[in-house]
C-alpha cells in the first residue's frame, strides 16, 4: 500500500514540474501575492467592538460613555470591571478598543483641572486600530467643546491612547500573515482540483483504475504532494515576510506546523470536491475561482465581518479561511497560543473532516 502511494506521490510531483504553468502557479503566485497585499491599501471601519471600563460612574463619565455610543462608530458591547478583563477580551479578539476612564474625572472637570481618558486599541489590524482612534478623537473633542460653552474656564481632558500588539499600527504587519492563508487556499484548490480533471481529460484515470490502486491510495497519492507544496509555500511566504517585510512574530512558531496541517484537511477537501464536479480543467480552474473569490471576501481579510449584515456573517462560519486568519495572526501578532486559539483549531479540525468526508465519498463514486 505505502510504495503504491509512494510511486503515485512521486508521479505527481513529476507531473506538476513537468508544466511550467505550474511551477509558476507554486513558485511566483505566492510571491506576487504577497507583494500586492503586503502594501494593499486599506478601509474604513465601523461598528468597532469596544468595552467600556468606567472606574469614576459619574454623570460626566456616563455622557462620554453615551456620546461614544451614539456616534454609530463604537458597538459597546462589554463593561469591564478591571483591567485584567480588558486584557482577557483584547487577548480573545472579542473587542478592539476599550475606553478606560479613571477616578475623578467629574471632580477634575468640575475643579477645571486637566482630566486623563485612555483608549485601548488592537493594533493588530492597523487600519481599524486608526480609525477607532480617530473616531474616539472627534468624539472626545466634540465632548470637550460642549462642556467649555458651559464654563468660563477651558476644560482640558488629556486623552493617551495605547496600540496593543501591533504598536507601530503597520498595515503590512496586519496583511502579510494573510497572504499566507490565501496563498495556501489558491494553490492548493488549483493542484488538487486540476491535477484530478487532468488525469480524466487525457485518458490516464482509466488507466489508474484498473491498477492496484484503491480509492483510498489514488486519492492520498493526489492530495499529498499538494500538502507538501502547501507547506513549502507556507515557509516561502513566512521566510519573505520576516526578512523583507520585517514582520515580527510574537507567539509559538511551532505551532504553526499544526494549524497549516488543520487547514490543508479542509482545502486539499474543497479541491477534491471541485475535481469530482467538474469534467475539464477550465471548469475546474473557474470552480476554484467561485470558490476561492467569495471565500477571501468574507474571510475580514479585506472587510471586517462584523460590518457584514448579519445572514453573511453566520455564513463566514462555513469558511476554513475565516478560522485560519484568526490563527495565523494571533500567532505573528498577539503572541497567543493553544489556549486562546483552540476553539477555532477546533471548529476548523470538525469543519475539515466534514468536507474531506464529503469530498472522499464523491471521489470514490466517481471513480467507481
Amino acid at each position: 500500500m505505502f510504495e503504491r502511494i509512494k510511486q503515485m506521490i512521486i508521479k505527481e510531483f513529476i507531473q506538476v514540474f513537468r508544466d511550467r504553468r505550474m511551477i509558476a502557479i507554486v513558485f511566483l503566485t505566492p510571491i506576487m501575492q504577497l507583494l500586492a497585499f503586503g502594501y494593499a491599501v486599506t478601509t474604513d471601519v465601523n461598528n468597532i467592538s469596544t468595552a467600556i471600563y468606567d472606574l469614576d460612574k459619574s454623570y460626566e463619565s456616563r455622557e462620554l460613555v453615551r456620546r461614544l455610543k451614539s456616534s454609530g462608530y463604537f458597538d459597546i458591547r462589554y463593561v469591564a470591571q478591571s483591567p485584567d478583563e480588558i486584557r482577557e477580551l483584547l487577548d480573545r479578539g472579542k473587542i478592539a478598543t476599550a475606553l478606560q476612564i479613571d477616578r475623578g474625572f467629574s471632580s477634575d472637570l468640575k475643579n477645571r483641572r486637566q482630566t486623563e481618558v485612555q483608549i485601548l486599541v488592537d493594533g493588530t489590524d492597523s487600519n481599524t486600530a486608526t480609525v477607532a482612534m480617530d473616531y474616539a478623537n472627534r468624539v472626545i473633542i466634540k465632548y470637550t467643546k460642549d462642556m467649555e460653552r458651559q464654563r468660563v474656564e477651558p476644560v482640558r481632558i488629556d486623552l493617551r491612547t495605547r496600540a496593543w500588539y501591533n504598536p507601530d499600527l503597520r498595515s503590512k504587519n496586519y496583511n502579510v500573515p494573510g497572504v499566507i492563508a490565501i496563498v495556501i487556499m489558491l494553490t492548493c484548490l488549483l493542484l488538487t482540483s486540476m491535477a484530478v480533471v487532468r488525469e480524466r481529460e487525457i485518458g490516464t484515470m482509466e488507466q489508474l483504475m484498473v491498477t492496484p490502486l484503491k480509492p483510498i491510495e489514488l486519492m492520498l497519492g493526489k492530495t499529498i504532494p499538494f500538502a507538501i507544496i502547501g507547506f513549502f509555500d507556507v515557509f516561502l511566504v513566512t521566510m519573505v515576510g520576516i526578512f523583507w517585510f520585517d514582520i515580527p512574530i510574537k507567539g509559538p512558531i511551532q505551532l504553526m506546523p499544526l494549524a497549516t496541517a488543520i487547514y490543508l484537511f479542509s482545502v486539499l477537501g474543497i479541491g477534491l470536491f471541485i475535481s469530482t464536479i467538474s469534467r475539464t480543467q477550465q471548469q475546474a480552474m473557474m470552480a476554484t475561482f467561485l470558490f476561492y473569490i467569495p471565500a477571501v471576501l468574507l474571510s475580514g481579510f479585506m472587510f471586517p465581518i462584523e460590518n457584514m449584515p448579519e445572514i453573511i456573517q453566520y455564513g463566514t462560519y462555513i469558511n476554513p479561511l475565516r478560522y485560519f486568519l484568526i490563527i495565523i495572526r494571533g500567532i505573528f501578532l498577539k503572541g497567543n497560543g493553544l489556549d486562546i486559539l483552540w476553539p477555532q483549531m477546533g471548529s476548523l479540525f470538525v469543519l475539515g473532516v466534514v468536507v474531506i468526508a464529503i469530498s472522499a465519498l464523491r471521489f470514490r463514486k466517481r471513480i467507481s
